[in-house]
């Protein structure tokens, strides 16, 4: 076997699976990758997948695998840089143990990721919300499971991977209310509950009758349910819900906008950053920033208390001529 074929397998057992302990959405982010990127690289070497050597991927051959996704692929730059990401950290592992091809490793390394239009985030205001929380119908058994999972999403802010993972047992109804969950990169999170979620989940818990290991919200043939699942039964209850509010219907509605509304709603009721950054499980407080940039009325609030109140309205209108010249230009 090459030194890249050996390198690799040892990438993912020993590095991702034993060191890391990375979850199965982080595996399965860096295999798709790594695929695609020894496919592609099979194809410009004309060599087989397992007869390529780390000096057949160098930073060239990376670099037309990058613009191969998005322009052949149709990805866009946060995917391209995601796939950048897992690329450098296999070549980060490749480095300790093959010093030999260190000038290949460093240049590899040496390529940054695309820079792209940060755009603002997307969140349901509060009618909206209210719209697409009463889409479901409440007379029929899956109507009841995803207005409970819907309500939850919004209140606390969940992400999608982590309110499928919930179990039975991650729900505490008693003194101090809360669902418990191992977060994205393995960090368990506990978030506090409101008096109106708290009796949703418990009339919930009553019908699911699960066992403590259950998974809290299951399919109607009771099997775990899925993203896309997910994603598809959100997409239809907004449709409806677009008929009543209008406002949606101009709005791509996902479960990470139910993310993004919980936390503008927190901001709204005057929550510090650090506190929601805590709340969602954010490793850095940066993060958060993003919804000190989407909320408008903030940002209207600041400058009703620091417009100067004599100011007169108008144009700057220079006096000197030359300086008139140059305005105009």
């Amino acid at each position: 076997m090459t030194a890249l074929a050996t390198t690799l397998q040892a990438f993912f057992s020993d590095r991702l699976i034993r060191q890391r302990q990375a979850s199965p959405h982080t595996l399965a982010a860096y295999r798709d990758t790594l695929r695609l990127l020894l496919v592609f690289a099979s194809g410009q070497r004309n060599k087989e997948p397992s007869n390529l050597d780390i000096g057949d991927l160098d930073a060239p051959l990376v670099g037309a695998f990058l613009d191969h996704l998005e322009h052949q692929r149709g990805n866009g730059v946060r995917t391209r840089n995601a796939r950048l990401a897992a690329i450098r950290s296999l070549f980060r592992y490749a480095a300790l143990r093959h010093p030999e091809h260190a000038a290949v490793i460093a240049r590899v390394l040496a390529i940054p990721p695309k820079r792209f239009d940060r755009k603002l985030v997307t969140f349901l205001t509060e009618p909206e919300l209210d719209a697409l929380l009463a889409a479901p119908d409440p007379t029929t058994w899956t109507g009841r499971r995803d207005r409970t999972l819907l309500g939850l999403a919004a209140q606390t802010g969940l992400r999608a991977s982590e309110l499928i993972g919930l179990r039975c047992a991650d729900v505490h109804l008693g003194a101090g209310a809360h669902v418990s969950c191992l977060g994205k990169g393995r960090k368990l999170r506990i978030t506090p509950l409101t008096s109106g979620m708290v009796a949703a989940l418990r009339t919930w818990l009553d019908e699911r009758a699960g066992q403590p290991t259950d998974p809290l919200f299951v399919t109607q043939a009771g099997t775990v349910l899925s993203r896309d699942a997910l994603e598809h039964r959100l997409a239809k209850y907004v449709e409806r819900a677009a008929c009543t509010c209008t406002p949606l219907s101009q709005k791509r509605v996902t479960m990470h906008v139910l993310r993004h509304t919980a936390a503008m709603r927190l901001l709204r009721a005057g929550i510090d950053t650090a506190v929601i950054a805590l709340w969602l499980g954010h490793e850095q407080i940066e993060t958060t920033q993003i919804y000190l940039h989407a909320d408008l009325e903030l940002k209207e609030r600041a400058l009703a208390r620091t417009t100067p109140a004599d100011t007169k309205p108008g144009r700057y209108r220079p006096p000197d001529k030359l300086l008139a010249f140059l305005e105009a230009i």
